[in-house]
């Protein structure tokens, strides 16, 4: 972030190359990229850039829209024709005289040395638009961020990858604004979420910064701009207020703010384009150049290379056609190999390799503890599925090692967890429950094999891998003493549960607290926050979520519109997680709350479904997400997803109980 000085004019590297020009093609444009002389109409009628171009015709202005001079005073255009001008190089539209050298072809310095520089470059802008290179500029105006490209060059390449990226899938009925704005809601900040985007690096973006945004209350044939603040932060979206409308928030409106058309103050002097106030309050000022200056003297801003920061936070390492080894999700307790079909914010699609139809697959976050290298299963002594397949098919290769999520090292050569230690566990096939839960197995480098005490498969296929670091396995007590429903084991009868007494009934021990996990991270979260969460049981989709409990760094998230007994446990470092507006930025599409005849609906049959879900999950055996499909769900495809992350923290807490002797 960076002060805006209302004071002094920006230098800008567009006003060093002119200080050869004269004094008046200086004073053209200040440092809020107003134009001087934008509202002249002593010019001709005709926009003759050059001997050979034929008159452009433009849409009429209105006869009351300001325009900005630098010496304060408003002006107005007589009619709509009178001294107009388009810039070959980037189509803007503009008042001839304020259009930069002699015969006024171009609206700035940068827009005429990047033609002389590269004659080809405006038939290239045109052809992107699917017109004839001719100078005329008439299409360019339907599609303005095409111009950008030349005069914020610098960024040309991120930018067009940012476009590319940020299709937002519209949700018909549900916006994250409206919804956040009737509840009086608050979000989760991105600096919540270290994996998604800018999320380590928002700084201090918050109410009161000031943007560049355009100007929709305008009625100009071209895009125009004009500042506004930062009035109220959700997540990455922002609700916006034009400077010059004080406490009226009768059009306030809001916007993603890594969005494309966001910009620092500043931008619009650098890039050449105009700033116009909003029609609405046109009329409330008569110097509307000394406004700003009083405004946005001592103002924050965003830093000048936040549309870099943004798109390089949305390249990812994972590409199509690498091949992974991730949970076998029939199956628990093994892998398979999978090969990347689709990356989409981080997110990846993995179809399982032996796929003939390339539909069976399964969802889960780059940095998930799911996913592993090939030949991390033989390496820890994890059980593998090996594939019919003898060899890699043609373009498919190994993702490098050094791509996937790191663990915290541990050393198990002094005390260290054993084979039939007793602890508590979430329980990957119901993430909102924690359970009585026994290590059946200890693995290589920290790695255990877990089982849900009472409902076990004979032949352990349903054991499940954490590792010793994971934030998803506690010690004996970790729920008593923090007031959480703990599930005892199938068919136990002696309840209330009792720990003592059930390690004296197993002839077993307690897993030794100082094993556990005890970081917690200074997160962030606070309860009733909204956010963006993937539903762990069925992982392709992200939904509108709340955080509903706060334990340490274990949170309960619930799915708006839903019962709560949907709701699941996640560790607050998950990359399942994100920021209100994630979806959007990334194109994924975002499943809003369920509406309330969605809810009268289902609240009959949902709970029927969900207790014979809950019935056969008691089970003596554990029933499989493929079983739960075909015996339960209808047809409805549930999949299961280890509800945390294995990511480090930084912070440290001690928070457990001794254990009882």
């Amino acid at each position: 972030m960076f002060l805006v000085s209302g004071s002094h004019t920006r230098v800008s590297k567009l006003q060093n190359e002119t200080e050869h020009s004269s004094r008046s093609e200086r004073k053209r444009r200040d440092s809020f990229g107003m134009f001087d002389g934008y509202d002249s109409c002593s010019e001709d009628t005709s926009s003759s850039s050059s001997s050979d171009e034929s008159e452009e015709e433009v849409a009429p202005l209105p006869s009351s829209l300001p325009i900005i001079k630098n010496n304060g005073q408003v002006y107005t255009y007589p009619d709509g024709k009178s001294g107009m001008a388009t810039c070959e190089m980037c189509g803007m539209v503009g008042v001839r005289d304020a259009f930069y050298s002699k015969t006024k072809r171009f609206c700035s310095v940068s827009c005429s040395r990047s033609y002389s520089s590269n004659s080809k470059k405006a038939s290239i802008l045109a052809r992107l638009q699917g017109k004839p290179p001719t100078k005329k500029a008439k299409v360019l105006q339907k599609q303005p961020l095409v111009a950008k490209l030349a005069a914020y060059a610098q960024y040309q390449a991120t930018l067009q990858n940012q476009v590319k990226t940020k299709t937002a899938i519209p949700v018909e009925g549900f916006s994250w604004g409206n919804y956040i704005t009737s509840n009086n809601l608050t979000a989760a900040p991105v600096t919540c979420f270290k994996h998604a985007p800018m999320g380590t690096c928002w700084g201090d973006i918050s109410e009161g910064v000031r943007v560049e945004v355009p100007n929709t209350d305008c009625s100009l044939p071209t895009k125009v701009f004009w500042i506004a603040g930062i009035v109220k932060l959700a997540g990455y979206n922002a609700l916006l207020r034009y400077e010059g409308f004080e406490n009226d928030s009768s059009i306030d409106f809001w916007c993603n703010v890594c969005g494309s058309d966001i910009h620092p103050v500043g931008w619009c002097a650098t890039s050449g384009k105009p700033l116009v106030p909003p029609r609405t309050i046109q009329h409330k000022y008569t110097n509307w150049k000394a406004f700003l200056v009083k405004r946005l003297t001592g103002a924050k801003t965003l830093p000048p290379d936040f549309s870099q920061k943004v798109s390089e936070g949305m390249q990812y390492p994972f590409k199509p056609s690498m091949r992974v080894e991730v949970v076998d999700k029939t199956h628990l307790c093994r892998t398979r190999v999978a090969v990347v079909d689709s990356v989409i914010g981080g997110r990846l699609r993995l179809v399982y390799e032996e796929s003939e139809d390339k539909n069976d697959d399964f969802w889960c976050h780059m940095y998930s503890p799911l996913i592993h290298h090939i030949g991390w299963s033989r390496s820890i002594g994890h059980r593998f599925k090996r594939s019919d397949i003898t060899k890699k098919q043609d373009g498919h290769y190994d993702a490098p090692p050094h791509l996937f999520a790191k663990v915290k090292e541990v050393d198990p050569s002094g005390e260290w967890f054993k084979e039939g230690m007793k602890l508590e566990a979430i329980d990957p096939l119901n993430l909102s429950a924690i359970c009585v839960a026994t290590i059946r197995k200890v693995l290589a480098d920290g790695y255990l094999m877990i089982g849900i005490d009472g409902s076990e498969a004979a032949d352990g296929s349903d054991w499940f891998c954490y590792h010793a670091t994971s934030p998803s396995i506690f010690p004996v007590g970790f729920c008593e003493i923090n007031a959480i429903e703990l599930t005892p084991p199938r068919g136990y009868a002696k309840l209330p549960f009792k720990w003592f007494d059930y390690l004296r009934e197993t002839d077993s021990i307690a897993a030794p607290v100082k094993l556990f996990n005890k970081e917690v991270p200074n997160h962030g979260f606070h309860i009733r926050m909204k956010l963006e969460a993937v539903d762990l049981m069925e992982p392709r989709l992200v939904c509108v979520a709340t955080v509903t409990r706060i334990i340490h760094r274990l949170l309960r998230i619930h799915f708006d519109g839903w019962e709560e007994e949907y709701d699941q446990w996640v560790d607050c470092e998950s990359p399942d997680l994100y920021p209100v507006g994630w979806c959007q930025l990334t194109g994924y599409q975002l499943q809003p709350p369920a509406p309330q005849t969605s809810r009268d609906s289902q609240s009959s049959s949902s709970k029927q479904k969900k207790k014979a879900k809950s019935q056969q999950y008691k089970g003596h055996k554990k029933m499989t997400s493929l079983q739960l499909k075909e015996e339960l769900l209808d047809g409805e495809e549930y999949n299961f997803l280890q509800g945390a992350s294995d990511q480090e923290s930084n912070g440290s807490a001690s928070y457990y109980i001794k254990q009882e002797p």
